[in-house]
């Protein structure tokens, strides 16, 4: 096998959630480009569809903040396909503020979808993995789930217990060849990402403690994501991938 083929993934269906913008389209993207077939999800129709003029991907319409959505989500991929090699958790929220004024609702609404949302696929999604004898769950997790930072306590315990969540799964589902991994970017200049760091008063401090000295890409994400869904990270397993610029190591 070439090193062209090891970074394919002709053959395999990824479902992507959070694919109506950022992170996610931008995964989906990328992985059509590597010859996966991939089933888009989200919440906004109109961007959905314009995803799927744009790359050819299916696409199903899901609010994964819930649990009955996460289940009609599954039923509807089973519906669509009949297996599941990659499943990329990739929808997330950010609801930043002092932890005195934080709302429970906020607090409710982020654990939901960042930690309970991918708990749920993958348990939902797994038994297909393991009935193949091969799969890859990536979760697209934050640096800020490895590094505290102010003002995103529910973010942070979310993708930290996301990281945790990922190494807990790989010990369960490795016997079955399937991997677990997630990536922690540093932010990553999506809508979501300018929304929240655009100030330069905000910014500025981190991107200065950052060695590269910027901020990242939904790209770059994307082509960790397509490297671990490879065959060429077949050993890649419980990592917890950080892209952040060496933020963490200064």
């Amino acid at each position: 096998m070439g090193w062209v083929d090891r970074f394919s993934l002709a053959g395999k269906t990824a479902l992507v959630t959070g694919a109506s913008s950022g992170i996610g389209a931008e995964i989906a993207r990328v992985f059509t480009e590597a010859d996966a077939k991939v089933i888009a999800t989200g919440q906004s129709i109109e961007r959905l569809d314009s995803l799927k003029v744009e790359i050819g991907c299916e696409i199903i319409t899901a609010d994964i903040a819930s649990f009955e959505g996460c289940e009609q989500l599954i039923s509807r991929v089973y519906t669509t396909t009949r297996q599941i090699d990659i499943l990329v958790n990739s929808a997330g929220v950010a609801l930043v503020g002092p932890v005195l004024d934080y709302s429970a609702e906020d607090w409710d609404r982020t654990m939901a979808i960042n930690l309970r949302a991918p708990f749920l696929l993958a348990k939902g999604l797994a038994p297909g993995m393991i009935a193949a004898k091969a799969g890859k769950i990536i979760n697209i997790s934050s640096q800020t789930g490895v590094i505290a930072l102010a003002e995103h306590v529910a973010y942070a315990t979310s993708k930290g217990g996301l990281n945790a969540l990922t190494k807990s799964l790989m010990v369960e589902l490795a016997p079955h060849n399937i991997q677990v991994n997630a990536i922690c970017p540093t932010v990553v200049m999506t809508e979501m990402g300018k929304k929240v760091w655009s100030p330069v008063e905000k910014s500025a401090s981190m991107i200065a403690a950052t060695p590269l000295g910027r901020f990242g890409e939904p790209v770059e994400v994307a082509d960790m994501a397509l490297y671990l869904a490879s065959p060429a990270s077949d050993l890649v397993n419980g990592a917890i991938m950080m892209i952040e610029g060496g933020y963490s190591s200064v």
